[in-house]
């Protein structure tokens, strides 16, 4: 997935078509395709719009995005659960990306999972609508403007006081992790998928109900 965005993002529409329609073929026939990060998830709930024209495949397109999420909206969303029995001790923080936000319109769901989590104290990150400058390749084609919106992000970090930087989106973690080890500054880096299976204790995990469809 995330070979289609760099394609898309650097202007290479048409040559992608072929490894869309391949991916949609693929998925073909599954309730549900769950995926770990808002960008990827984003990117294929976009497929359609590159399709349109397609007869055939505009309209698998469309039944994909239908039955896509990101990983956090699949638990809260679709089956309804808000605690899995995790248990994580320290204080954390979370990084919200942009595409989970703005392509998806996702903002609650992952906070509302790690409230859940036992022993974890989720403390509000300045800026949280400020992106890390990651981008895919908007930090590769502009470099120094990327450096200075990831500095920021790692500064708004640290003030949290933060042990753990949690996101849904693991391009976002690596950028940030990067600058924090560049920097010769600690912080645990976790994929929320990562806290929500730490420690689990499943006598305290919500039965998940399917809510939502499509």
């Amino acid at each position: 997935m995330a070979v289609k965005r760099f394609y898309h993002n650097s202007g290479y529409v048409t040559e992608s078509t072929t490894t869309l329609k391949n991916q949609i073929d693929s998925f073909d026939g599954a309730d549900y395709v769950v995926g770990p990060a808002g960008s990827c998830v984003g990117m294929m709930k976009e497929y359609h719009k590159f399709l349109a024209d397609d007869p055939i495949y505009g309209p698998k397109a469309q039944r994909l995005a239908e039955r896509t999420y990101e990983f956090s909206q699949f638990l809260y969303r679709v089956l309804g659960v808000k605690d899995v029995g995790a248990t994580l001790h320290g204080k954390a923080t979370y990084h919200r990306s942009c595409h989970m936000t703005r392509i998806l319109n996702e903002r609650e769901s992952p906070f509302v999972l790690l409230d859940h989590v036992k022993g974890l104290e989720m403390i509000p990150l300045g800026h949280l609508e400020n992106c890390c400058g990651f981008g895919g390749t908007f930090s590769v084609k502009m470099p120094a403007i990327s450096e200075q919106m990831v500095t920021e992000k790692m500064n708004d970090v640290i003030d949290t006081g933060a042990e753990i930087l949690i996101s849904a989106d693991m391009g976002c973690l690596m950028n940030i992790g990067g600058k924090f080890n560049r920097d010769g500054k600690k912080i645990k880096i976790m994929h929320i998928a990562e806290v929500l299976n730490h420690e689990v204790d499943e006598s305290r995990m919500d039965q998940p109900q399917i809510i939502s469809v499509g």
